[in-house]
This record gives structure tokens, sequence and C-alpha cells, in this order.
């Protein structure tokens, strides 16, 4: 048995989830132990409950079907499986209490661990909303950031479409890969493989169930640096994934919008309760500065940098004139600004590539220091 179908078996295994595949895997150290163990050691893990034993005493009748689809599956140039023991599994979402043990991925895997921010928000949001999610994305793009959402309509559609106009994006669906939910996106969802990558935890022939989707949200903030809520209702299921980005210790940010709007009331709620109020992209890459250069040490990030243009030092580029004002001792951005003479804007996108390129380094309270 190979070691991807012993992963792919337990996967299918009925009432494993992805808790109590973990603690499978810290009892018997492997998917291989687990299938290769008696029924009497199975049962004597306590682990399992009866449809789980009934499915490993079946034996290949039980699970062939499946693993031969999904091996069938693999031999798509564009299709991989990551298992929560190989190298390229998101180091982030690792570190949350429940990771999926695997994820069916459509496209470049190594973009899994590039610095993410999610994006996410109402599924019928206004004009401005879908223009603001548009924007956004373009611009954080841009500046190195990969998005990540869910593909759903609305500020998600739009946040993945901003995205794929300057860089690349994220999606994790609630469905098997062999399906496309919405359907209208099915064009979107091509771009995204050939940009970026589509995963999801869920086997091929998943339907896009109502419970799915909270199980899919912790995965988009588990990915992420930080969850930025575009526009959202009081009870818009965007706030779960804001709920879950707070839990995971990770970064969230809201959008205000007017008093009088009711899809901005699910953004003051965020805001009241510690959410980062963002006017700009600037306000975001402030805050994810710091936290991208941590990434960096955890990552290795000069060995999965992403695959975009170096910027060229030349004498006299904006980006010379920013490392000549930047020094070797810490300066404010702020000031940086007004030294350099360029945009907010541009001098954050700049210092952002840079510092994904380790020429930088972000400091607390908005300081950045050039490296040695």
């Amino acid at each position: 048995m190979d070691r991807i179908d012993a992963w792919l078996i337990l996967h299918h295994t009925p009432s494993v989830g992805a808790v109590t595949y973990r603690k499978l895997l810290g009892y018997f150290g492997s998917p291989e132990s687990v299938l290769q163990s008696s029924g009497a050691t199975l049962r004597q893990c306590g682990l399992l409950k009866s449809q789980a034993l009934d499915f490993f005493a079946q034996g290949e009748s039980a699970w062939g079907a499946a693993i031969e689809k999904d091996l069938r599956w693999l031999e798509e140039s564009t299709s991989s499986v990551v298992t929560l023991d190989d190298e390229r599994y998101p180091a982030l979402l690792k570190e949350i209490s429940d990771p999926p043990p695997l994820l069916y991925v459509r496209g470049d895997v190594d973009r899994l661990s590039f610095p993410q921010l999610a994006m996410v928000g109402s599924r019928n949001p206004d004009l401005p909303g879908k223009e603001t999610a548009k924007d956004f994305a373009r611009r954080l793009a841009a500046a190195g950031v990969t998005i990540t959402s869910g593909m759903a309509l609305g500020v998600d559609t739009e946040a993945h479409r901003g995205a794929l106009e300057t860089g690349s994006t994220v999606a994790v669906v609630g469905t098997g890969l062999d399906r496309v939910y919405p359907a209208r996106n099915r064009e979107l969802a091509h771009q995204i493989v050939e940009q970026g990558a589509i995963i999801s935890e869920f086997p091929l022939g998943t339907e896009p169930h109502p419970a799915n989707f909270p199980r899919r949200n912790r995965v988009i903030s588990g990915l992420s640096l930080g969850t930025l809520v575009v526009q959202a209702a009081k009870k818009s299921g965007s706030l779960i994934t804001a709920r879950l980005a707070m839990e995971q210790g990770r970064e969230v940010f809201a959008i205000p919008g007017s008093i009088h709007n009711p899809l901005a009331r699910g953004n003051h709620q965020l805001i009241r309760q510690g959410a980062k109020l963002v006017e700009t992209t600037d306000d975001i890459m402030e805050e994810l500065g710091g936290m991208l250069h941590l990434l960096k040490e955890q990552l290795d990030c000069e060995e999965s940098a992403p695959d975009q243009e170096v910027i060229e030092v030349e004498e006299g580029s904006p980006a010379d004139r920013l490392l000549q004002q930047m020094g070797y001792e810490p300066i404010l951005l702020e000031q940086l600004v007004s030294l350099c003479g360029l945009t907010a804007e541009t001098v954050s996108s700049i210092i952002m590539r840079l510092e994904i390129q380790g020429a930088v380094i972000s400091l607390p309270g908005g300081r950045v220091q050039r490296r040695g």
C-alpha cells in the first residue's frame, strides 16, 4: 500500500474527522499503522466509532472505488494532495487546533505557503462593496500578498478577480474539487487554477452541504495572516470567519460603512469587538509587515518566495531612493513617505516586496529597517 493511499483511506473513513484523524496519528504514528492494526487493537484505542470499525473490517471493498477515483484525479497535471506530514503543508494552517489531515489542491501547491490575507464579506454586497473588495484585493496582490477567499458570490468573487489582475489568489471551497460551486464561477475557477490554487479538505464528489462551509471558513482564516471583512450584515456568514480568525490568534480587519447601511453593521460590530478599522490598504500592510517577517522565518520564504518580478534597485530608482533614506536604523513608514517624495501606497508596496526578498525587515510600531 502506498503512503498516499493510506492517508486517503483514513480520510474516507466514516466518522473520522480532522480531530479524530490527528488523535489516531498520535496513537498509531501513521495512517499505514492504523490500517495494519488488528480489529482488537483498533477497538482498544477507544478513538473509533462502530461505523469506522465496520469500514476497516470490510477492507478494500469499502474504500476501493473512492481511492481509485482519487488516484485517477491525481493523474491530472494540476491536481495534488498535500498531507499533514508533507513539507508543503501550510505552516500557518498546521497551527490551528483542527487542521485538515489532507488537502486536495488544484493549481500551484507552493502558493499555499506564500503570505496570505483572507478577504470575506456579503454574498450580496452593494456596488461600493464590490468595488472596494476588488480594489483592495488588486492593490494588496500587487504588493505581493496572496488573497484568500471562498469563491462564493459577492465579495469573495470580487476579491479573487481583483487579485488575479495583479497577482495571485487561493480559493478554499466547501465541495469536492470535481465540483464548481457556484456553477457561474466556473471561468473564475479556471483562472484561479492558472494563477493560484483552489483547495478543499472534502473528498471528490462532495456536494455543497451547508455544514461544510463553517469548516471551510476555518481553513480560510487558518491559512492567512489576517482576515479582512469588506462588507457584512449583522448575521453574515463572513462573521464566522472573522470569529475563527480571532480564536486562531490572527489579525481581523474591518472596513467601516454608513451607519444607515445594514451591510455595514457586521463590520461595526467587529470593530467594537477589537477588529482594526481600515480605510486603505496601507492600514493593512502596516500591520502585516512584522507578521510577514515572522512567517518568512518559519517558512524559509527564500525557498518559497512569490513568483513575481524582482525589484531592480538601480541608482535613482524609487526602491533605491527608499533604501538610501532608510539607512540601517529603524525608521517610521510615515517618515519614509515624506523623505522619498513617494505616495504612501508606493512606499508600502516597495517595502512589502523588499521584505519578501529579505532586503528589509518590519518592526513593531510601524517601523522598518534595512538589512545589513
